[in-house]
């Protein structure tokens, strides 16, 4: 289910789950005196005045938002704020792992989130961030055999990611095309 489509599940049940419809909540929000933009702060006081469940916060949150003039990053957005400052030298190799993943087929697209960048298929195969001690983190979806590569080991908690290795801000054309039997094997797996 794409994120679309969740939201709009969840906007559909909304009154039947919170006694009130989205375009209520956002006029609530409004009145409460909480910065809509701050979405954080307005899903704390979903949950913490009104007891709204999660997803509806999350809805909610984000209507108020968008209703209060925020617009949501398109990839190249997230991007840049992945790394802006200090990571930016990093970004050379960020997008090159980006590219080998999006050209494994046309079904294979990038996506935008916070904290990292996922090239999705039907699912998400990849993630690439910035990792660690100058490293870009990628991070592999791997749903049967796992590629014999010792640069791999088992994700904690990264972006849907099951094993994942690191590059070091160093890493040349060769570092590169090495991840290209990984990248293949996730693409495969997920399709």
């Amino acid at each position: 289910m794409e994120p679309a489509d969740m939201m709009a599940a969840v906007t559909e049940s909304m009154q039947a789950r919170t006694g009130h419809t989205l375009d209520e909540w956002v006029v609530l929000v409004d009145g409460s005196g909480v910065d809509a933009l701050d979405q954080r702060a307005v899903r704390a006081w979903l949950r913490d005045v009104h007891g709204v469940p999660q997803n509806s916060q999350w809805a909610i949150a984000d209507a108020a938002a968008t209703a209060a003039g925020w617009k949501r990053p398109d990839p190249d957005g997230y991007t840049d704020a992945l790394y802006a400052d200090a990571k930016a030298h990093l970004r050379p190799i960020h997008d090159a792992i980006v590219t080998l993943a999006e050209g494994l087929g046309d079904d294979a697209h990038r996506e935008g989130r916070g904290t990292y960048i996922p090239v999705v298929r039907r699912t998400q195969f990849v993630a690439v961030a910035p990792g660690p001690r100058d490293t870009v983190r990628v991070g592999f979806r791997f749903r049967g055999a796992v590629p014999d590569d010792e640069r791999l080991s088992p994700a904690k908690g990264f972006a849907q990611a099951t094993h994942w290795l690191h590059l070091s801000s160093d890493a040349d054309e060769d570092d590169l095309r090495s991840l290209g039997p990984l990248l293949e094997a996730a693409y495969a797996q997920n399709g």
